[in-house]
């Protein structure tokens, strides 16, 4: 038996359409899981299942804004329409802060923003996930996956990114809540911290020379992370391999964090 055959199991990618949430919906399509990539703009969708086609695994895609818990739930129950089933929740979708505003001058609107969109909809989207998981459980049917996107910013200092780290750290600690309090419906939930990461969100940062010379040199891989490099613990995470294996944080950033 191939522990990581995911043949029959669907998972939901939230920002699946591009970066990191790519990587992962493409590794779990290859491995048999149906995918449902969930994300704002339709034609971004459209793309990212073109580079799933003919892959082992069906996918598709919905129109999907995880700061409204009204199209969450409408995403959910077309997913559920679809497939009859959701094994796994992939809470991808993120915005970053940019590190162009000092924390004294920090916006309201600039701080809701950026919770309501990286905390706000993980909790929209967790929490239908974890509603149709353990609604199977009480039937017998024990089996989940809760997966986040966090981010080193959630370990490490983060200059003029207050508010984008705030809500990466509460990514951790959510994970680690729900791991424990999920457990008994066989449910898991974990968080990613991915370091530097080739993607739109890091292209104008990662074009600065002098960003570049500063830390490709504390990187011992000597490059920077793509979204492919993810999809092996996305995989993992989905298979019953990792069934003991909860409330945990994998930091994936190429050595970065031990160097």
């Amino acid at each position: 038996m191939n522990m990581f055959d995911l043949t029959g199991r669907v998972a939901v990618v939230t920002g699946g359409n591009g970066g990191i949430g790519l990587g992962i919906a493409q590794a779990l399509a290859l491995s048999g899981c149906n995918v449902s990539i969930w994300g704002r703009n339709a034609e971004k969708n459209k793309a990212a299942l073109a580079t799933m086609a003919g892959s082992p695994g069906k996918v598709e895609s919905r129109v999907c804004d995880v700061t409204s818990p009204a199209s969450v739930n409408e995403a959910m129950k077309a997913t559920l329409d679809v497939f009859g089933r959701v094994d796994g929740c992939f809470a991808n979708a993120g915005i970053g802060g940019g590190g162009r505003r000092a924390f004294i001058e920090r916006t309201e609107e600039e701080w809701r923003a950026m919770f309501a969109t990286n905390l706000d909809g993980v909790f929209h989207a967790f929490q239908v996930a974890a509603r149709h998981m353990t609604e199977r459980a009480n039937n017998g049917d024990k089996f989940g996956r809760l997966v986040a996107t966090s981010s080193l910013a959630s370990l490490f200092g983060t200059a003029r990114n207050e508010h984008y780290a705030a809500t990466k750290a509460s990514l951790n600690a959510l994970c680690r809540a729900l791991g424990v309090e999920l457990a008994r419906y066989g449910v898991t939930a974990n968080a990613i911290l991915p370091g530097w990461i080739k993607s739109d969100m890091t292209a104008r940062i990662m074009a600065d020379d002098k960003f570049v010379g500063a830390v490709m040199p504390r990187i011992p891989m000597r490059r920077f992370g793509e979204p492919g490099d993810f999809g092996g613990i996305a995989v993992y995470l989905m298979s019953k391999a990792s069934s003991y294996h909860t409330a945990d944080c994998f930091v994936i950033d190429g050595g970065y964090t031990a160097f």
